[in-house]
């Protein structure tokens, strides 16, 4: 994988050689392995000044200070960390004091955010494991096992073991630049498991989240879900069904707008989560052959344009997972007696108000979602101004592109996204030469204007 690591891997020191041949389970929490910064690739240059900050601070003040989590995973596995989080024994309050920057945020886990500029350093206190005498407010369950309230502080062996899975459980400490495996995370690293720390059905039942945890992390680093920690997930994804919307919302932008949301999907719908997200879209894969084409076709663009460090915007992928449910109600409204039109915007805001029901939708997401969709009516009226006005739109070039995947996946026969294709493309001659073919397009038919009658004019009276 990478020299250094590798080499410790490989010919540890007696100390480690132990740990890596034991049967012992990381449920068991066997005893922390240290591995000193001779035998480790992590170094300071690989972590934010505003991190290095927030540790040296904490340890200056007599605190415990260590970064944990996908960070040193990151790093371990080669990979430049982004995102940095910093565990420590010094309570939420005491790291509010000494930072002026900082804020208190959450109340089923207290947290605080040190914020340097844009950047935002996310500070968790050591958690223990709640005890009887500890009260609703400080930790809670739901009869489910769902965990509504974790605020019980322990140690750093009992926050190891809080969390999801082993290797996650990695902590570098800026004392001696030493990292702390409790949980055998370096093992599962360097086979690329992914394991739950604990038993899974508990784990999954105290936050149903993890299953989505789960499939993010072994689609974005290509690893195996280790079989008794995918087992439940086919069982418990109802589960996820108790999360709020907000935070479900959130999950999506994670799975699908880092990269890899193709095979996220794919993950997810053998999981059978992708339907606890978007219930809808799920029925209407099951009625159109062209659906998951459609998904799948604006997951791969999306994931290209982000490998080429293009903008992407959430606006378009939720267009296109929600458009086939769309297609479906209108066709019934349609049905029904409802014109084209309207039957679109009815179709459109019973898809929004069921789908709000699993995860929120942001106005400034929306709205744009609900522009595309509108604009699928448009493309095909090209006549007189129209194509002008069309595509001067704000949103015409995510409504060009949703038009291009419905062609490839079969929903449209193709021709309309080529036309449209050469008419951006094309000089004033060329597009009038478009304009004028369009007459004879069958796409187009139903782009005719309706002439106003005019009313009988009154007969003077006099």
């Amino acid at each position: 994988m990478f020299k250094g690591f590798t080499r410790l891997l490989h010919s540890p020191g007696e100390h480690l050689k132990s740990l890596l041949d034991s049967p012992e389970s990381a449920s068991e929490a066997p005893s922390p392995r240290i591995i000193p910064r001779s035998e480790h690739p992590v170094s300071r240059q690989q972590i934010s000044e505003a991190a290095l900050k927030v540790l040296y601070r904490l340890n200056g003040a007599g605190f415990d200070a260590y970064l944990v989590g996908g960070c040193i995973r990151d790093a371990l596995l080669g990979k430049m960390p982004k995102d940095f989080d910093v565990a420590t024994n010094a309570t939420p309050e005491q790291v509010r004091d000494l930072f002026r920057n900082s804020r208190l945020i959450g109340r089923r886990f207290r947290i605080v955010h040190v914020r340097f500029g844009r950047e935002v350093i996310e500070v968790t206190t050591f958690r223990g494991k709640p005890q009887d005498e500890h009260g609703d407010h400080i930790a809670h369950q739901s009869d489910d096992g769902l965990l509504l309230r974790d605020n019980v502080w322990g140690n750093i062996e009992e926050d190891a073991l809080r969390r999801d899975f082993t290797v996650n459980a990695l902590y570098y400490n800026i004392a001696d630049f030493t990292i702390h495996d409790f949980a055998n995370g370096a093992r599962d690293i360097e086979s690329r498991t992914l394991r739950l720390i604990g038993d899974p059905a508990t784990r999954y039942r105290e936050d149903p989240v993890r299953m989505l945890r789960a499939v993010r992390f072994a689609a974005k680093l290509d690893f195996t879900i280790e079989p008794a920690t995918e087992a439940p997930m086919y069982d418990l994804a109802p589960l996820l069904l108790q999360i709020p919307p907000a935070r479900l919302f959130d999950e999506v932008l994670k799975l699908f707008m880092s990269g890899h949301g193709l095979i996220t999907f794919r993950l997810l719908s053998h999981y059978n989560l992708f339907g606890m997200l978007f219930p809808e879209s799920e029925e209407a894969m099951a009625d159109a052959a062209w659906a998951e084409d459609l998904i799948e076709q604006a997951l791969a663009n999306t994931d290209k344009r982000i490998a080429e460090d293009r903008p992407v915007t959430p606006a378009f992928l939720l267009a296109a997972f929600l458009w086939a449910p769309v297609v479906h109600r209108q066709a019934e409204l349609e049905r029904e007696g409802m014109p084209a039109v309207p039957a679109l915007q009815t179709a459109a805001q019973q898809v929004v108000a069921r789908q709000l029901q699993h995860t929120s939708i942001p106005k400034r997401f929306g709205i744009p979602m609900r522009e595309i969709w509108e604009l699928q009516a448009r493309l095909p009226m090209r006549r007189g101004k129209r194509a002008f006005q069309t595509r001067e739109h704000p949103r015409f070039r995510a409504a060009f592109d949703l038009l291009l995947l419905r062609e490839q996946a079969g929903e449209l026969p193709r021709g309309l996204g080529d036309w449209w294709e050469a008419f951006q493309n094309g000089d004033e001659h060329e597009q009038r030469r478009l304009l004028q073919k369009v007459g004879s397009d069958p796409a187009s038919q139903g782009d005719r204007r309706r002439k106003k009658r005019r009313k009988p004019r009154k007969a003077n009276s006099e």
